[in-house]
């Protein structure tokens, strides 16, 4: 099997079976989004720390297996992670998935979720990919604040 199939084996495990795929009950900031091309919807739930670490992540929701893998590799990649470096990763993620990735440098420091760096090519599958994405850029700029520690 090439890398093309184990890329593909990943995106069904992660589909079939999402990690972090549940409430998180508590969450400190809540954000719901939905695509509007194809119906996919996603609720993103993250307890953040005081300072703005990502100390628990989740999701819900109904969607294809793209949004779902891609949710699913995001809530494992940036779960621990401070505020900061989380948003470098949906940036570089964002650019992987809306542009021609050339070259093994254009995934430096996206790990695992290089799985998705074909996404581009299909532009109806792009909202797919991203809109768990958005959820956390949401979250993390802004969120809705739902039971926000104090």
């Amino acid at each position: 099997m090439g890398i093309a199939g184990l890329y593909q084996e990943m995106i069904i495990d992660h589909a079939k079976s999402p990690r972090n795929f549940r409430e998180l009950a508590g969450a400190t900031r809540t954000v719901d989004v939905v695509n509007s091309l194809c119906g996919d919807h996603l609720t993103l739930y993250l307890d953040l720390t005081a300072d703005g670490a990502v100390c628990d992540i989740a999701f819900e929701g109904d969607g294809c297996a793209i949004s779902r893998a891609s949710a699913s590799l995001m809530t494992m990649a940036v779960k621990g992670l401070p505020r900061g470096e989380a948003l470098t990763l949906f940036t570089r993620v964002h650019s992987m998935l809306t542009t021609e990735t050339v070259g093994e440098t254009a995934l430096v420091g996206v790990g695992k979720l290089a799985v998705l760096s074909g996404v581009w090519e299909y532009p109806g599958r792009v909202k797919c990919a991203t809109l768990a994405w958005q959820a956390l850029r949401n979250a993390l700029e802004d969120g809705d604040r739902r039971g926000e520690k104090e």
